[in-house]
């Protein structure tokens, strides 16, 4: 369960929130942060490296997009836990 790692920081979480609403070039999310480009290249490359991001070539641009399959995963752990709960 490597999302949470990657979800622990709130940039990265809020990245995920953006691309939860459709795809984006690198250049339109870091036009959301405070944050230097090359620091938004890296929260992109955790998430990359954590399944929760894709990323395709088109053109000179790097398209990012959600990969849902660690998210149902977090949710089915966390499902498992709230039944636990009394």
């Amino acid at each position: 369960m490597q999302a949470l790692q990657a979800l622990a920081d709130p940039t990265r979480r809020e990245i995920v929130e953006l691309l939860a609403t459709g795809e984006r070039n690198a250049g339109e999310i870091a036009a959301h942060f405070d944050v230097s480009r090359p620091a938004v290249s890296r929260h992109l490359r955790v998430l990359r490296e954590h399944g929760l991001v894709r990323a395709r070539q088109l053109r000179q641009q790097r398209i990012y997009s959600l990969d849902p399959a660690p998210l149902e995963e977090l949710d089915a752990w966390l499902q498992r836990h709230r039944a636990a709960a009394p």
